[in-house]
């Protein structure tokens, strides 16, 4: 496993504290998975993109 650190703005911060303690998850976990996310969405756009741009 890769150790990462991440600068967040503090209000990101604070959401993201609530959401992991309302969940019962690590603050890790939470942004882990909202990375992931993001990740996937950010790829089907790209995806939805391109079939619209083709080169």
């Amino acid at each position: 496993m890769t150790k990462v650190t991440l600068y967040l703005e503090p209000a990101a911060a604070a959401l993201y504290t609530r959401i992991a303690q309302h969940a019962g998850l690590p603050l890790e976990q939470v942004l882990a998975d909202a990375l992931y996310k993001l990740a996937g969405e950010l790829s089907l756009e790209a995806l939805r993109n391109r079939e619209e741009k083709p080169l």
